[in-house]
């Protein structure tokens, strides 16, 4: 019964590493790229005040020198660089100096935002909306825009100004601090002689569709907060369910919040002053190919006649470091910051799980290390528990010669067996589920382990020792290419012809474990034929994972085979003594 219940658990965590591969894609594939062609100039709708038509008709006519060539403003911040496109004043030119593309030596910068050049145009822009009754020259994708400096950095900040000619100037003022956030100050100057209403907006833009790299383990796409309401949508459904004429696919109206596109690892968005009433809305313009996410102030900034009046916001555009968007989630005031970290359902525990192993990252100075310490300490918390999982193992071990004589009495009556042998086991205290706890209880810390190792940006490219540069991707040595001599890569040809080093050791500390634990189950020839195979086909499917988790596995395998080698050993001391005393008395 008990070996029944170890190939069903066995067979069950198959099933598991199955899912994963089929839900978790292994290997990232390049981008589909798309050109664009055209500026996007309508903001994205959604509020009831402003028309959208009326604004980006004349937003059309109120470019200034449209047909000039563009300029740049220098960005050079700590964490990031790039510029600033004075045509249209957009952010659309930036890369991260602390994060690289892939591990070689010669990578270059990730880059998060990217102008409308290239296939794969990512990026931010803001302006004005007028009521559809109001007639205004406003700013917009063509307007060329003077500097007040040479370059934005996290101490100087730059001013840019538009005067429209009819009595409106507009200003930009911008200020980057010492990681990823922008702080964005709009400001109009009236000197027309009658007030003026005007809509503040802010969005993301990218105009190609990415494939994504998460599965359906990590979302990808447009994401927000408004009302302390989490919204992730899809490229699909903004494609799909867009309403024309502004082809709105989403919208919510709320105080404050964050809205933007969410990448793996990387994240733009646009953050409201948080007393602000916004809607917020995912929007998608076919002709440009273009999908938009940002929002809009409901209530109309006045501007009385003669005055000044501003919008003041935040943009994000960086990695998605948990401690960072935690900092910025208290100082700014920006409820579920964090949650642009896919860490799942449940999170309550990945968190956690997470901070344990930075707060061990810190102490140790590699994550490596600090998921084989990690493992230790989850192994002194759980030894009650396998303790208590080993006696039951071992206790109905010990039965199974008065279990095969019941089995034997009662063959042709399965229901009568059935009853003997639960009998059998209340008498002698053994509790048939007491094996499968440590499994239940530990499977969410499998989980979360997974999950922190796969969605934060902490994990990706940490180094471990030798070959290993990055504990968040698959071994990259393969046997089947003699760990590099050969120059040909055979999962090319099969997917299944990729085993690493640490897989194998995977599967040599699984089978050893297995070999020790079986000594104590009295299993028969054909289950000690199907237990062999089962570290093998496990030995594959670990292949495809992150190698911190096989790394996790197989140190946490070495363990247990520890722990079943000294607790087995004692069992055996103990009965050994018992049976020595029985055997003393009946003499006597």
């Amino acid at each position: 019964m008990d070996t029944r219940r170890l190939i069903l658990a066995t067979l069950l965590s198959a099933a598991v590493l199955i899912g994963f591969d089929y839900f978790v894609p292994q290997a990232p594939k390049a981008p589909v790229t798309q050109q664009t062609t055209q500026s996007v100039s309508a903001p994205p709708s959604g509020a009831a005040q402003p028309s959208s038509t009326a604004s980006t008709q004349l937003a059309a006519d109120a470019g200034s020198d449209a047909n000039g060539p563009d300029a740049h403003l220098a960005i050079d911040a700590p964490a990031v660089q790039g510029s600033i496109n004075l045509r249209g004043a957009r952010l659309d030119d930036l890369v991260l100096k602390k994060y690289r593309e892939t591990v070689k030596p010669d990578s270059p910068d990730v880059r998060v935002l990217a102008d409308g050049t290239g296939s794969k145009p990512d990026f931010i822009d803001f302006g004005w909306r007028a009521p559809s009754d109001v007639s205004v020259r406003l700013p917009d994708s063509r307007t060329l825009w003077k500097a007040d400096n040479t370059k934005l950095d996290a101490t100087h900040p730059v001013t840019l100004s538009w005067d429209n000619g009819q009595g409106l100037t507009f200003e930009i003022a911008l200020a980057v601090d010492q990681d990823f956030m922008f702080t964005v100050t709009q400001r109009v100057h009236n000197a027309t002689g009658q007030a003026l209403a005007l809509y503040p907006y802010y969005r993301v833009n990218r105009g190609y569709t990415p494939e994504t790299t998460g599965g359906m383990l990590v979302h990808e796409g447009p994401i927000s907060v408004i009302d302390g309401r989490l919204n992730e949508g899809s490229y699909k459904a903004l494609r799909n369910d867009g309403v024309p004429p502004d082809n709105v696919s989403w919208s919510h109206q709320g105080t404050g919040g964050w809205a933007g596109i969410t990448d793996k690892y990387w994240l733009m968005a646009v953050l409201p002053d948080q007393s602000t009433q916004v809607v917020g809305a995912y929007t998608y313009l076919p002709a440009q190919h273009t999908y938009q996410v940002g929002f809009t102030s409901t209530a109309p900034v006045q501007v009385a006649a003669g005055q000044t009046a501003s919008s003041e916001a935040h943009v994000f555009a960086g990695a998605k470091e948990v401690r960072l968007l935690d900092r910025y989630e208290h100082d700014l005031h920006v409820p579920m910051f964090w949650k642009a970290v896919d860490f799942g359902w449940l999170a309550f525990l990945t968190r956690p799980v997470f901070f344990v192993l930075d707060w061990l990252y810190t102490m140790i100075g590699n994550f490596g290390l600090a998921l084989l310490t990690f493992t230790v300490i989850v192994k002194l918390l759980f030894l009650p528990l396998t303790i208590k999982q080993m006696r039951m193992t071992w206790k109905t071990a010990r039965l199974k010669p008065k279990v095969d004589q019941i089995r034997a009495r009662y063959k042709d009556d399965p229901m009568a067996m059935q009853q003997h042998i639960m009998g059998l086991y209340r008498e002698e205290g053994v509790n048939l589920f007491g094996g499968f706890l440590p499994l239940f209880i530990q499977a969410p810390v499998f989980w979360c382990l997974y999950k922190d190792l796969y969605v934060t940006i902490e994990m990706r490219h940490a180094p471990f020792f030798g070959w290993i540069k990055d504990l968040s991707a698959p071994d990259p040595t393969n046997v089947f290419n003699l760990f590099g001599l050969i120059p040909f890569d055979p999962a090319q040809v099969l997917s299944i012809l990729s085993l690493g080093a640490w897989p194998i050791l995977y599967g040599a500390t699984m089978f050893l474990m297995q070999k020790i634990s079986s000594s104590s189950t009295n299993m028969d020839p054909a289950q000690q034929k199907v237990m062999a195979f089962i570290p093998l086909v496990f030995t594959f499917f670990m292949a495809h994972q992150p190698v911190g988790l096989v790394i996790y596995y197989a140190w946490s395998n070495l363990l247990t085979a520890l722990q079943q080698f000294i607790i087995l050993g004692r069992f055996k001391a103990a009965d050994k003594n018992a049976d020595a005393k029985t055997t003393v008395v009946s003499k006597r």
